[in-house]
């Protein structure tokens, strides 16, 4: 069964972005590194390399512009997928939630919240 999210908290001054899931973990990401995650064609390069697995590692790749990890908006897409738009213009990778899974860098169990945010 496929994990999905409970809740969705993004801290755009903060520069990151947590997932509640359903399987009782808390991940929390950069957004500099969600960016540079992206998985749409032009930035993994090319249509061949989409729908490849996510690593963490993908998280620390450095950008250039800094506009680029700027959060604009977010949406959900359908009941499978975020949907990421970005300063810079760039909008079109769908961040599938096995995806974004796959790329949690320290998952946490949820438990461990702290009550206070």
């Amino acid at each position: 069964m496929a994990v999905r999210p409970k809740r969705i908290e993004i801290k755009k001054a903060e520069g990151h972005l947590t997932i509640a899931w359903d399987d009782g973990f808390r991940c929390r990401y950069p957004l500099d590194g969600l960016r540079a995650a992206c998985p749409c064609a032009s930035c993994v390069g090319g249509h061949e390399h989409m729908g490849k697995p996510g690593s963490p590692d993908m998280l620390e790749i450095p950008l250039v512009d800094n506009r680029a990890s700027r959060l604009v908006d977010a949406e959900i897409v359908g009941n499978y997928a975020l949907q990421l738009t970005w300063m810079d213009g760039h909008k079109f990778g769908i961040y599938r939630w096995e995806y974004l899974r796959q790329l949690c860098p320290d998952p946490q169990p949820i438990e461990a919240e702290d009550p206070a945010g």
